[in-house]
Order: C-alpha cells, then sequence, then structure tokens
C-alpha cells in the first residue's frame, strides 16, 4: 500500500488502484474472514478485481488467504494479517498515562497504564511515553521500525495550523507545545494528535456505544468537560481546531473563574475540580472524581447532590448541542460517568426541559462502554484510519 503522504493524480489508473485497495480493506475489515466473492459483492467490484488485489495485497503482507468452503465449494477467506504494521495509542490525562498497542486487525495486543503528575513537563510525559512503548513492543515481539504511527491524546484544544495545545489545556506542562512534532522527534514515527474527547467519540463510534451511529456526541465529564462531535461518520474539528468545546459554554457569566479565562463555564459546575472544591467543606481536600463517585453510589448525601447536580448542569449543555446538531445519540464518558443514572437520569431531564422538543425526543443518552480505556484505544483507531484513507 502507498505510505502516508504518497498521491496521484485524481483520476488516474493508480488513484483508482489505490481507492479499490481500500475498498477491499473496508470490506475485510467489517466482515472479519470473508471470501472474496464476499468481498466482491459487497464492493462491487468485478470477483477478477477483487482477485487481483487480494494477491497484490497478500504478497505485500496486508492481507493473509486461507483455505474455506462456501456453498459447499472450495473458497479462500481473507484476514487482514496482523503482521502488516502496528499502531500505538498513547492517552494523556489529568493524572494518567495510558499506552496501547494495536495491529491493524483491530486488536489490542498490549496495554499498560501508570499514574502521571498532572504538573509533569511535556519531556517528561513523552519520555514516560516512550518508556512504555518500548517495553510493550518488546513484550510482543517488536521494535519502533514495526510502528505505522503513534496516536497521541492530550486534554485540551489543539490548534490546527500550528498544532500547539491551547492555555486551556489540564494539563499545564502542555500549553503551547508542539505535541506532534515533539513526540514525532522522540518517537521517531509519524505522529497524529488529537484532544481526548475527539478520540473518546472516535473509540465509542469505532468500537462502543456508537458503533453504527453516523450523527453523534461524545461528553467526557471528568477533570473538565469536552465533547467529540461525529458527522457522518467522521470526527468534526471546525476549522480551527477548537469544535466540541462544551466545558467552556457560558452558564453564568458572573460565576466562578474558568481556566479559560472565562466566568461560569459550564466545566466549572459540572468538572471534577470543581466538584472537590464544592465538595470540600464536607469531605476536606484530596477528594478525587473517583472518590466522588464512589461515595455517592455508595449513598453519601452531598456526594450524590453534586453528581446530580453535575448532570444537570452537563444536560444543559447537551441541549444546546441537540438544538444545533440534532444528535440521534449522545455517548457520556469520563471519571464522572462512572456515576451511571445519578449523572445521566438528571441530564437527559435537563435536555427534555431545554432542547427544542422534536430534538430531544429523538435523542438517546447512553454511557459510554469502553470507560478509562476509550482515549487510548480512539488513539489507535487515529493511527488506523490514516492507513485505511491511503
Amino acid at each position: 500500500m502507498p505510505t502516508p503522504g504518497s498521491s496521484a493524480t485524481p483520476g488516474s489508473q493508480s488513484s483508482l488502484r489505490e481507492a479499490n485497495q481500500r475498498r477491499v480493506i473496508q470490506a475485510v475489515r467489517e466482515a472479519g474472514a470473508p471470501t472474496q466473492a464476499d468481498i466482491a459483492r459487497s464492493t462491487g467490484l468485478s470477483r477478477a478485481t477483487v482477485s487481483n488485489i487480494v494477491r497484490e495485497l497478500a504478497a505485500r503482507g496486508v492481507l493473509v488467504t486461507t483455505p474455506t468452503s462456501a456453498g459447499g465449494r472450495r473458497a479462500r477467506a481473507v484476514s487482514l494479517a496482523p503482521s502488516a504494521g502496528l499502531a500505538v495509542g498513547v492517552d494523556f490525562g489529568h493524572s494518567h498515562l495510558r499506552v496501547a498497542i494495536g495491529n491493524l486487525a483491530r486488536e489490542v495486543v498490549a496495554e499498560e497504564a501508570m499514574p502521571l503528575d498532572v504538573g509533569a513537563s511535556a519531556a517528561d510525559g513523552l519520555g514516560a511515553a516512550e518508556h512504555l512503548m518500548d517495553g510493550l513492543l518488546a513484550g510482543v515481539g517488536a521494535t519502533r521500525a514495526d510502528v505505522l504511527g503513534v496516536g497521541l491524546g492530550v486534554p485540551g484544544p489543539i490548534d490546527a495550523a500550528s498544532g500547539t495545545l491551547g492555555s486551556s489545556t489540564i494539563l499545564p506542562g502542555w500549553a503551547g507545545i508542539e505535541a506532534a512534532e515533539e513526540a514525532r522527534r522522540r518517537f521517531g514515527r509519524p505522529v497524529h494528535v488529537d484532544n481526548d474527547a475527539n478520540l473518546g467519540a472516535l473509540a465509542e463510534v469505532t468500537w462502543g456505544a456508537a458503533r453504527g451511529h453516523t450523527d453523534a456526541a461524545y461528553i467526557k465529564i471528568a477533570s473538565g468537560v469536552g465533547a467529540g462531535i461525529v458527522i457522518g461518520g467522521r470526527v468534526y474539528h471546525g476549522p480551527g481546531g477548537t469544535a466540541g468545546e462544551i466545558g467552556h459554554i457560558t452558564l453564568n457569566a458572573d460565576g466562578a473563574m474558568c481556566r479559560c479565562g472565562n466566568r461560569g463555564c459550564l466545566e466549572t459546575y459540572a468538572g471534577g475540580r470543581y466538584l472537590a472544591d464544592l465538595l470540600r467543606p464536607t469531605h476536606g481536600d484530596g477528594l478525587t472524581t473517583a472518590r466522588i463517585v464512589e461515595l455517592a453510589l455508595a449513598g453519601d448525601a452531598p456526594c450524590r447532590r453534586a453528581v446530580g447536580d453535575a448532570g444537570r448542569y452537563a444536560g444543559a449543555g447537551v441541549a444546546s448541542l441537540c438544538n444545533l446538531l440534532n444528535p440521534r445519540l449522545v455517548v457520556v464518558g469520563g471519571d464522572l460517568a462512572r456515576a451511571g443514572d445519578l449523572l445521566i437520569e438528571p441530564m437527559a431531564e435537563a435536555v427534555r426541559r431545554s432542547a427544542v422538543a422534536s430534538a430531544a425526543a429523538l435523542v438517546s443518552i447512553v454511557p459510554g462502554v469502553l470507560g478509562d480505556r476509550a482515549e487510548v484505544l480512539g488513539a489507535l483507531a487515529l493511527v488506523m484510519n490514516v492507513w485505511e484513507a491511503v
């Protein structure tokens, strides 16, 4: 297959061949191990064309064929070769680092997480990611040379033009850093960067609760609040790369100061750091979002109220999203989503109260199914999607 960045003249024989290769690979990925006849039916390509493409891609080590039978006749099943190359996903969170290794068959073959101080610099964070990545690669008998690309997830807006993280990132040591370029220098492999909410959306569409949906939103409620928006099956970034910053919708112009520099943002009412401040008089210092959820589920009245209120405020933001984009599905992820109905029921009620009736009736609000792995899986999917598109 061509490498990312290669190009062919639109309408040329080479561009047509590459497009047909992508169709075949996508058909194999979706079906698992179809026969060549199955591929021909699903893609609309002739059997001869499919046979030639499969033969060429098998010779390159992208596909493998195995004898099978179909309708009592001998046939050959086609599948993606796990050895075709590896993708690396790296997720930097408020207090953690998670790295995963996957192959082009969308199988996760290794994964590891570790605590990461929120005050760590970009250099320290990338150094820790290098260490985890090299260890995981060694564990599966691979090296960096086997890596097709690295997907990098960070909790903050990324400027589309410069590739730098905005000043409102949750990781202060990363503000203004050209994340992709820094990572590329260290890893020596192609690097693709996106924010954590977009990657959560990509993961839930690829593997999780939004699979099969072409229009959906992923709301991440953790230390901060963000959204990933899927339109026509693709994550929508906007021309500047900041689409989905739902956490910075103003709810109260005279409210608390937000890290973005404005007052009364949704995040200051629903973000985990602000809930900890709210609960300090009753629970003291050091209350994490995970502990707030744990206490709420155990029946602690102040924590239950804090989570419910956060759901209502988040629901007001989702109502605005529904009025603007009219999604059929909203998936809720992040640490606070572990509270389940304590969070989601107030969200849904706020949407029913504040959204246009037709939009509120159409949308379903559901918990994500990928948990704290959503962002690192989205980082893997980011790399895989780049290779599907070439």
